[in-house]
């Protein structure tokens, strides 16, 4: 994912499987982490407690709950990587616990 484009990818054994793709991330404040994570968990319809909204398709890559979900790619987020419903689902479909993710600035 790179987040001055504003697009995401999946590669599968160093090919792009799938992307890119538009994504929004985190806003002044609530940056979305660069670097290297492991897909820590997975949750089909999660909550954000703290923000009072939906997460659909969350892929959770840090341990202070910042994921890929399902969200509004006009505006940004509390760290999250929004995608569209659809890219949420191959992003969720395609992304194990343990694989890597990387974001670049």
């Amino acid at each position: 994912m790179q987040k001055h484009s504003n697009l995401a990818w999946l590669v599968t054994n160093g090919v792009t499987s799938y992307g890119p793709v538009r994504i929004s991330h985190g806003k002044p404040g609530f940056g979305t982490p660069v670097g290297n994570f492991p897909v820590l968990r997975k949750v089909k319809n999660d909550w954000s407690v703290p923000y009072n909204g939906p997460m659909p398709n969350s892929v959770y890559f840090t341990t202070d709950g910042i994921a890929f979900h399902q969200g509004d790619l006009n505006s940004q987020s509390h760290g999250c990587v929004r995608l569209s419903w659809n890219d949420s689902e191959v992003f969720y479909n395609n992304l194990f616990p343990g694989e890597r993710v990387q974001v670049l600035p």
